[in-house]
């Protein structure tokens, strides 16, 4: 099993010991599509999963989700927690073993979801409808000085409710002069970098396991199209993720690393646990 970069009480001692309130932003990839970002004082987990819920769930299937890489820390001791954001239903980006931990620990917590998503969240997570805080393709929120604006995603198509709300978002993050996108679970559709080119990401995080029928789950961008639409959404930096989770739906960094040079696009993988810096 791979273990990460830093875990557990190194990784906690780093998240405390990087808190500075100069401005600056940093990441810690937490696994599979979760990372934590940190800036003056705030602390955003992204699609976390912590736990070993789908693990359980499959293990006497013809699905086995067989864990690649090691827990990276116990989603109880992330108390300095205050937003926490989903991109959609699927248990690797909600996941109950995770999230209410970080609830029970933080207990002003902000968590950011899908409108379309709403009900569904609460029902998982066992809170009042009323707590999540809806985004939807094209609307924004802020909190804590982080502006969220919703951007549909599509997980293989763009899929929207009777509201025509999106059920798969990505999540454009602005603070302090910075910018991030998180893309969620998504594959590339017509418009998609033209609709990111304006918010000039800093950093962008996209998934790229790719996708194959024989995983009978939906798919995402392969690497070299996460390296294409950095390029095109004109990126300064792209950081893969969605890879080195479950045996049956990962891929290797390669692809993303050969298209990305080809391109000229600057990128950065990093391990679990890892931390990136601006």
């Amino acid at each position: 099993m791979i273990r990460p970069f830093q875990s557990h009480v190194a990784l906690l001692a780093d998240i405390h010991a990087s808190d500075r309130r100069d401005g600056s932003f940093r990441l810690w990839w937490l696994g599979q599509s979760g990372f934590l970002l940190q800036w003056q004082g705030i602390h955003v987990l992204l699609d976390p999963y912590l736990s070993d819920s789908l693990t359980k769930k499959y293990k006497q299937t013809d699905k086995p989700h067989v864990r690649m890489t090691e827990l990276v820390i116990d989603p109880a001791r992330l108390s300095m927690a205050d937003i926490a954001a989903s991109t959609h239903n699927h248990t690797d980006h909600l996941d109950a073993e995770t999230l209410r931990p970080i609830l029970a620990a933080n207990p002003s917590l902000k968590l950011v979801v899908a409108e379309a998503n709403r009900a569904f969240v609460a029902d998982r997570l066992k809170i009042d409808p009323a707590i999540p805080i809806g985004v939807d393709d094209g609307t924004s929120v802020e909190i804590s000085g982080i502006r969220f604006s919703g951007i549909a995603s599509a997980h293989e198509t763009v899929e929207r409710d009777e509201h025509g709300r999106a059920k798969y978002l990505g999540y454009v993050l602005e603070f302090g002069g910075w910018t991030i996108y998180h893309s969620g679970d998504t594959v590339r559709y017509e418009g998609m970098a033209e609709k990111l080119r304006p918010f000039r990401t800093d950093v962008a995080l996209l998934p790229i396991n790719g996708r194959a029928l024989e995983r009978r789950v939906p798919g995402n961008l392969f690497g070299r199209e996460a390296a294409k639409l950095a390029k095109d959404m004109e990126a300064k930096l792209v950081i893969p993720c969605h890879f080195e989770m479950f045996e049956f739906n990962s891929a290797s960094p390669d692809e993303f690393i050969h298209e990305c040079r080809k391109l000229g696009q600057p990128f950065r993988v990093l391990r679990c646990g890892e931390q990136w810096h601006s």
